[in-house]
């Protein structure tokens, strides 16, 4: 079956181009005018991977990935007409794969869409007995045969990085991990994670339990990283 890609752009030429070539590709793209259509299109159409313009009226790019990360960690390509340093690192750390400068060669484009679809199918690799083992430590609980958490009997809402990051703190409970030890632990090989993402995620993961009254989730070790927090 061919993989949906979702395009947004509110260059409706631009959204012709990259959608030939997806479909001379052998994909079926899905399209998008701007940051809100393609909201509601992700939880429609469950896209492979989103190939989004960063210059944007009303959501843009970077506003449209930063909702998004909050649920979901589907790769995103960015695509900016401005080839600045700023925005490439920006448009990495709050959560994007890789990044395109227009004008672009639609051949180059394929070739990173294709490398970023097959880092993630290599990343999918089967889970161990040890890995699917239901985790508890104080009012915490963690199944990941269900991809479910819940703090306190709520269920707490994670995208799939975020879920990671908390399996492998449970897994490790009395270990403070250093930022490289977070990545190693709940992050595809290969895939660019700076230590501002990590931190950002730790940010995240921090808030939605925060909403639900614990604030002991994870606890900082300055100078050192992270650790699990007492979860009560």
């Amino acid at each position: 079956m061919a993989r949906t890609i979702l395009v947004v752009d509110d260059d409706p030429h631009i959204r012709e181009v990259i959608s030939f070539a997806l479909e001379q590709a052998g994909m079926s793209p899905v399209e998008a005018m701007n940051g809100q259509k393609a909201l509601d299109i992700v939880h429609q159409e469950n896209p492979a991977l989103i190939i989004l313009d960063v210059n944007m009226p009303e959501v843009d790019g970077f506003q449209f990935c930063k909702e998004l990360r909050k649920t979901s960690e589907v790769p995103i390509l960015f695509l900016s007409s401005r080839d600045e340093e700023i925005d490439r690192v920006v448009g990495l750390e709050i959560g994007g794969d890789d990044y395109v400068s227009k004008p672009f060669s639609p051949r180059e484009l394929i070739a990173r869409v294709n490398a970023i679809l097959k880092r993630n199918r290599q990343s999918a690799t089967p889970l161990s007995k040890d890995s699917l083992q239901t985790l508890k430590h104080g009012l915490l609980i963690l199944e990941p045969e269900k991809h479910r958490v819940t703090w306190n009997q709520k269920t707490v809402e994670l995208t799939a990085r975020e879920f990671s990051m908390l399996q492998a703190f449970l897994t490790y409970s009395e270990i403070v991990f250093d930022r490289d030890r977070i990545i190693e632990h709940s992050c595809e090989p290969n895939s660019f994670i700076s230590d501002r993402t990590v931190d950002s995620h730790i940010r995240h993961i921090r808030s939605k339990f925060s909403e639900l009254g614990c604030d002991s989730i994870i606890e900082t070790v300055h100078g050192v990283g992270y650790k699990l927090g007492s979860c009560r």
